[in-house]
């Protein structure tokens, strides 16, 4: 369902180069999204509009951007951490 709405991604010319190269995440996304709107087969996806499809995709959008940006913290975090040990080592 969701490879569905990637595909209608890609034939409206929806998708930045960097989505479609990351097509396995967007589908992933993508499927959240459509279960929280309750989209649950193809052919619902072949008839929505192409509006409602950008909301979609804007959502997919929302989520990746949320997704990076913990991985992102998480990464910090974690160097946070190194450095501290370094510190604790360095003092004993």
């Amino acid at each position: 369902m969701s490879e569905f709405a990637y595909f209608r991604f890609m034939s409206n010319n929806m998708l930045t180069v960097e989505e479609q190269q990351h097509k396995d995440e967007i589908i992933t996304l993508t499927e959240q999204v459509l279960d929280a709107k309750g989209i649950e087969c193809d052919s619902k996806i072949s008839k929505i509009s192409e509006e409602q499809l950008r909301e979609i995709l804007e959502g997919v959008r929302r989520l990746r951007k949320r997704k990076d940006k913990k991985k992102i913290e998480e990464e910090e975090d974690g160097e946070d951490s190194r450095q501290k040990e370094e510190i604790d080592i360095a003092v004993e």
